[in-house]
């Protein structure tokens, strides 16, 4: 039902309004022409300006980026030269290295190298000059220093070449001959007593000397190693007169004259060779090492102008990073003002009719349907949103009569589901009794067979009495039909108490399914006295039926529970292992475990090797009324007491482990002590043979 207007409902207008500030009125006006404009184009016109800032901005940092990118390139360029004139100091300094070890111990794996790093070097010259304009100023000079330094490398190349050719003609073939020559004095001289072999021995010793020395000079440059040389090669010229006067004949005379030719002529090579040597080291000193130096000196001052321009250009960085930093929150600070004044606009033109159309929004929500929804007569958004308010308090009105119509129907509704829920019931009753009604047809079929048999022979029984009375009535009877009538009324006999005592086992047997249970004995006993008592009383049927029995049940084990229930459930294991687990005679064990499984339970385990059962029989073992010898003694009751006595009487487990084939394992995990439990008082005799 609609409450009166009021003003918290913000349906209503307040009689006495005062008039609004100038002010106040200007802010009105702009508010009320803003509404004018759809609410996408108000948005619209915010997300413009939005769009414009960024614009704006994105050019002010895009000429700042270019600003940034051509600083960076500078101090990149600057750093790269420097990177190169680095590159180049060290291939300098590797290079007089190389050089050095190849004049020390010459090989062409250093030559290979020396000549691979001054191809990089004069590379690296050729490509960076054009390239890097930086260093064009002072690479002219770098490159033309680096030829005399690797120019210098051909030179210094050719005076060790000569130093080899002058090593090997003047010094190491002087001396070849010379050993050739001290040969021939010696043959020529004969026996050691000839008065020559003094003199000849240490010229021959200074000989070898002074070959050592010019040897150890010419790898080493050991000075003291070459005034060795010459020391002993003056000896050697100073013995060969004392040899020319005691030579025997001419040949030693000439042999001994040539020696002293070739003794000045190692001389002379060694004097050669010590000025290549000099030679070479003041190419090494000059040409090579100054070069370098000169080398270096450039690099270095180029690395100071390099510096120097790394430092203009961060310079340069910096004041253009401050520059764009300026621009973009000078530009940003006014966008943001423009946009944050158009926004309040923009929202002053939302926010309010929003307000008022939510309070009104609230008092149809809570029921009160009378307020006036104002802005319906708005052409904006807003407007027609009110519109829209205005056609939902209808609907809410008659939303209202629809609840109560649809409460109506919920009743009705509820009391139609409880009727529905009686039918559940009535049709679970039905397949109640259904079930009930099998359970008597199966019943009937079983209990059948005895009572017709025993009907039968009651039948003929009742005939033959009259028959015999007939005979009496007539006359004295023979003692032979005497027999007859004895005899037959004996077989008569025994085969009625065999089929009602077959009928009252049946009975028996079916009275177990039902509920109802009676009280047994719960007492202390000891499972392995218990069980080989119940082993006692079948080892009878077992040997029989040919069949080894085997128990395993340790001593010790007290159970507090039911024994008659325990002894019906071995029993009817046993039984049923017989007749079905062995059929037509098979020989086979039976086994029967026990053992402890923590402190308060206890697992027995009943298996056997016969024939076992299909996967079909084991889904179905423990149904009632399924047996697989229906017509042959079973009624499918065997298994499913068995069941019962396990889970419901003893309170434990019962699983079902066979296989085709491969024979029968049933494990009982059953509690120690059982608190309490109701046992069909019915089933304690009952030795059902069938197949569960």
């Amino acid at each position: 039902m609609a409450s009166p207007p009021t003003v918290q409902d913000g349906a209503a207008i307040d009689a006495v309004e005062l008039p609004p500030k100038p002010a106040e009125r200007r802010r009105l006006d702009l508010v009320r022409l803003v509404r004018a404009i759809p609410i996408r184009w108000r948005i619209l016109s915010i997300a413009v300006l939005n769009t414009g800032v960024v614009i704006v901005l994105a050019g002010l940092i895009w000429n700042g980026a270019m600003a940034l990118s051509r600083a960076w390139d500078e101090v990149r360029a600057v750093r790269e030269s420097d990177s190169v004139l680095v590159l180049l100091e060290g291939e300098a300094g590797r290079l007089q290295n190389l050089i050095h070890r190849y004049i020390n111990e010459p090989s062409p794996e250093i030559l290979a190298e020396i000549l691979l790093v001054r191809e990089a070097v004069l590379g690296t010259l050729r490509s960076r000059k054009p390239a890097d304009p930086m260093l064009a100023s002072g690479m002219d000079g770098l490159a033309a220093v680096t030829e005399k330094f690797l120019d210098g490398f051909g030179e210094l190349r050719a005076v060790q070449t000569a130093i080899n050719r002058l090593y090997d003609a003047e010094v190491l073939r002087p001396a070849r001959e010379m050993a050739g020559l001290y040969s021939i004095v010696e043959g020529a001289a004969g026996r050691r007593e000839a008065l020559i072999w003094p003199a000849l021995g240490k010229s021959r010793e200074a000989f070898t000397a002074a070959l050592v020395g010019a040897n150890a000079y010419y790898l080493s440059l050991d000075s003291s190693a070459a005034d060795e040389a010459r020391r002993n090669l003056e000896t050697i010229e100073r013995t060969i007169p004392v040899m020319s006067d005691l030579a025997s004949d001419d040949m030693q005379r000439a042999a001994l004259e040539a020696l002293g030719g070739r003794a000045a002529a190692f001389r002379d090579g060694l004097a050669g060779l010590s000025e290549r040597f000099a030679a070479r080291t003041h190419l090494l000193r000059t040409v090579i090492d100054g070069n370098q130096a000169s080398m270096i000196s450039l690099i270095d001052t180029l690395q100071s102008e390099m510096r120097r321009r790394e430092a203009r250009a961060q310079a340069m960085l910096d004041r253009t990073l401050k520059a764009i930093y300026r621009q973009v929150v000078l530009v940003a600070a006014g966008f943001l003002i423009a946009i944050m004044v158009g926004a309040m606009i923009v929202t002053r033109s939302i926010r309010s009719p929003l307000k008022e159309l939510m309070s009104a929004m609230h008092a149809i929500v809570a029921g009160h349907y009378g307020p006036v929804i104002r802005s319906t007569s708005e052409k904006d958004e807003i407007g027609a949103m009110a519109r829209a308010v205005e056609v939902f308090r209808e609907n809410a009105i008659a939303k209202r009569q629809a609840e109560n119509d649809l409460r109506t129907a919920k009743d009705n509704a509820e009391k139609a589901l409880a009727e529905l829920r009686a039918a559940q019931k009535s049709l679970i009753d039905a397949e109640k009794l259904a079930a009930l009604g099998g359970l008597v047809a199966g019943v009937a079929h079983e209990v059948n067979n005895p009572v017709g048999i025993s009907l039968t022979v009651a039948s003929s029984l009742v005939r033959r009495s009259e028959v015999f009375a007939e005979e009496i009535a007539k006359g004295p009877l023979r003692r032979s039909r005497l027999d007859d009538f004895v005899a037959g009324t004996r077989d008569a006999a025994r085969q009625l108490v065999g089929n009602l005592q077959r009928a009252g086992e049946l009975i028996q047997s079916f009275k177990q399914v039902a509920v109802d249970r009676s009280h047994a004995e719960l007492r202390d006993f000891d499972l392995r006295e218990a069980t080989e008592q119940i082993a006692a009383s079948v080892r009878p049927v077992l040997r029989k039926a040919q069949l080894a029995l085997v128990i395993e049940v340790p001593d010790g084990i007290v159970m507090d529970s039911y024994p008659g229930s325990y002894g019906q459930v071995l029993t009817n294991l046993f039984l049923n292992s017989v007749a079905h687990g062995f059929p037509d005679g098979r020989t086979g064990t039976i086994e029967v475990r026990a053992r402890q499984l923590g402190p308060g339970h206890v697992e027995i385990v009943v298996a056997d090797d016969g024939v076992g059962m299909t996967d079909d029989v084991r889904r179905r073992a423990f149904d009632p009324f399924f047996t697989t010898r229906r017509g042959r003694g079973g009624t499918g009751l065997g298994l499913h007491i068995i069941h019962s006595l396990v889970t419901q009487s003893l309170g434990g487990r019962l699983t079902l482990d066979t296989a085709l084939g491969h024979g029968t394992t049933f494990r009982m995990v059953l509690p120690r002590r059982v608190v309490r439990a109701d046992v069909p008082a019915a089933v304690l005799q009952t030795t059902d043979r069938a197949h569960g």
